[in-house]
C-alpha cells in the first residue's frame, strides 16, 4: 500500500513553489530628509518626550468629559465599525485564497446498483483529492502574498480610521467648547448694551441725548443679539456633530468639562525625521501594504504563461458486494496538466493591467507621504506660531478693554461722541470673540499634530 502512495505524495510535495513575483524594494520617499527650517525647533521636542504614535490618547488628553466622549465614539461609531467588520471579511477572504495552496481531502462513498450489467454492482469508500493544483510557478502563493497584503491593509485602514475618529470627536469637543465660550461673552456683552440703551434712552426721554446717538446704541444691542442667535445655531451643530461622531445621544451624567485654557493637552511631541513617519503612520503602511499587494499579483499574472497541473486521486475501497467493502483496497492517481496555446493575448493584457496597478499603488503610496510630511509640517508651524498668536491676542483684547472704558468716560465727560464708544464696544466684542477662536485653533492644532504623527491608535492600557 505504502508503494502506492509514493507517487501522489511526491507530486505534492513540489508543491508551494517560490513566486515569480518581482522582488519588492520600498520607493525612496519623494519628500525632503527634514522638516522646514520654520518649523525644525518645534519639530524636535524635549528628550524626554514620548512620540506620539507611543502615547495612548488617554495619555494626551487629560479633559474627563473628551476622554469619555471618545470612549463612548470607539465603542459606538458606525464609520469605525464597518472598518473593524472591514478587516475581518478581508481576513477571511485570506483565509479562503490560502486554503488553495493546500488539497482539499473529504470522505466519499458511492454504490452504484446496475442488475441488468454485465459488470455488475460497485461499492467505494474512501478519501478524495479533486481539482488540487501543484503551485509549481507560484500561481496560488502570489495570489495568496496579495490577500495577506490585502488583510495588513485593512487592519492599517482600522487604525486610520480610530486615528481619524479620535481626532475628529477631539476637535469637535473643543469647538464646542469655543462656542460656548462665545456665547457666555455675546451674551453677557448683549446684558451690558441693553443696560447701556436702557440709560441711553431715559437720556434721550429728558432731551439730554440725540435720535442719532440712540440709534447707534440700538445698532449695538441688535448686533449682539444676531450673535447670540447666531452662536446658539453653531452651538446646536456642534452638539448633532458630536452625536453623530460619539454614534449615540450624549450621555446625561458625562464628567464635568474643562475650560480651553486648561486642557492640558501634551504639547511636546517629538516629531522626529520625515523618514519615521513610514513607520508611524497606519495610511502609509497601509498604501505599502497595497503596493505590495499589487507586486504579488503580478507573480500570479506571469505564471499564467506556464502549464498549469491539477491533481485527482482517490485512496480507498472497493467491491462488487457491499458486505465485502472492507476486503478490497483500491487507489487511483490522475494528474492533470494544460498548457496555454493561444488566448489572444489574454495573459498578456492580464500581465500588463498588474503591472500598471502597481505602478499606480507605487505614485498612491508615494502621495501618501507626501501628504504625511505636508500635514506634520503644517501642524508643526502652527505649534511655533500659535503661542505668540494667541499673546498678542490677549493683549490686543486688553487694550481694547481699556479703549473701551475710556471712550465711555469720555462719553459721558462730553468730551468724545458716541460714534467713539461704538467703535470702541464693536472693536472688544470682535477681540474677545478672536481671543477664544484663537485659543480653541491653538488647542486643535495639537490634536491635529497628535493625529499625523500617528498617536491615537494603540490600544489603551488596563486602568
Amino acid at each position: 500500500m505504502k508503494h502506492r502512495l509514493i507517487p501522489m505524495a511526491a507530486a505534492l510535495l513540489l508543491a508551494g513553489c517560490a513566486s515569480m513575483a518581482p522582488p519588492y524594494q520600498r520607493p525612496a520617499a519623494p519628500v525632503a530628509a527634514t522638516f522646514p527650517e520654520a518649523t525644525a525647533a518645534a519639530a524636535v521636542g524635549s528628550a524626554a518626550a514620548r512620540p506620539a504614535a507611543d502615547t495612548d490618547w488617554q495619555q494626551f488628553f487629560t479633559d474627563p468629559r473628551l476622554k469619555a466622549l471618545i470612549g463612548l465614539a470607539l465603542q459606538n461609531n458606525r464609520d469605525l465599525r464597518i472598518a473593524v467588520l472591514n478587516v475581518e471579511r478581508v481576513r477571511a477572504q485570506y483565509q479562503v485564497q490560502r486554503a488553495e495552496l493546500f488539497p482539499t481531502v473529504v470522505l466519499g462513498a458511492t454504490g452504484l446498483v446496475q442488475p441488468q450489467s454485465a459488470g455488475g454492482n460497485v461499492y467505494t469508500a474512501g478519501l478524495n483529492v479533486t481539482g488540487y493544483e501543484l503551485d509549481l510557478f507560484g500561481r496560488v502563493r502570489s495570489l495568496t502574498d496579495a490577500a495577506l497584503q490585502q488583510y495588513f491593509a485593512s487592519e492599517e485602514a482600522r487604525k486610520a480610521a480610530q486615528i481619524t475618529l479620535v481626532a475628529a470627536v477631539a476637535n469637535t469637543y473643543l469647538t464646542l467648547l469655543a462656542d460656548e465660550e462665545q456665547l457666555a461673552v455675546a451674551r453677557k456683552t448683549l446684558d451690558s448694551r441693553n443696560e447701556g440703551y436702557r440709560l441711553l434712552k431715559l437720556k434721550f426721554d429728558n432731551g439730554a441725548l440725540s435720535e442719532y446717538d440712540l440709534a447707534q446704541a440700538q445698532t449695538l444691542v441688535e448686533g449682539a443679539k444676531a450673535a447670540v442667535a447666531l452662536l446658539q445655531r453653531q452651538l446646536l451643530q456642534d452638539q448633532n456633530a458630536l452625536v453623530l461622531l460619539v454614534g449615540q445621544p450624549l450621555p446625561a451624567n458625562l464628567p464635568p468639562a474643562r475650560t480651553l485654557q486648561s486642557q492640558g493637552l501634551m504639547a511636546e511631541l517629538p516629531a522626529g525625521l520625515p523618514s519615521e513617519l513610514l513607520e508611524r503612520r497606519p495610511d502609509v503602511r497601509q498604501a505599502e501594504a497595497q503596493l505590495q499587494a499589487a507586486n504579488a499579483n503580478i507573480g500570479a499574472a506571469k505564471a499564467a504563461f506556464f502549464p498549469t497541473i491539477t491533481l485527482t486521486g482517490s485512496i480507498g475501497l472497493a467491491s462488487p458486494e457491499l458486505s465485502g467493502l472492507f476486503d478490497n483496497r483500491a487507489w487511483q492517481f490522475a494528474p492533470r496538466i494544460t498548457v496555454p496555446i493561444f488566448d489572444a493575448g489574454a495573459n498578456q493584457a492580464n500581465l500588463e493591467v498588474s503591472e500598471a496597478n502597481r505602478d499606480i499603488a507605487v505614485a498612491q503610496y508615494e502621495r501618501s507621504i507626501q501628504v504625511a510630511f505636508r500635514e506634520v509640517a503644517d501642524a508643526l508651524a502652527g505649534r511655533a506660531t500659535y503661542s505668540d498668536q494667541l499673546r498678542a491676542q490677549q493683549a490686543q483684547e486688553r487694550a481694547e478693554q481699556t479703549r473701551s472704558d475710556l471712550a465711555e468716560l469720555r462719553f459721558r465727560n462730553g468730551i468724545a461722541s458716541f460714534l467713539d464708544v461704538l467703535d470702541a464696544q464693536r472693536a472688544l466684542f470682535q477681540t474677545q470673540q478672536a481671543t477664544i477662536l484663537v485659543q480653541a485653533a491653538q488647542q486643535q492644532n495639537l490634536v491635529t499634530l497628535y493625529k499625523v504623527l500617528g498617536g491615537g491608535w494603540t490600544e489603551p492600557k488596563a486602568q
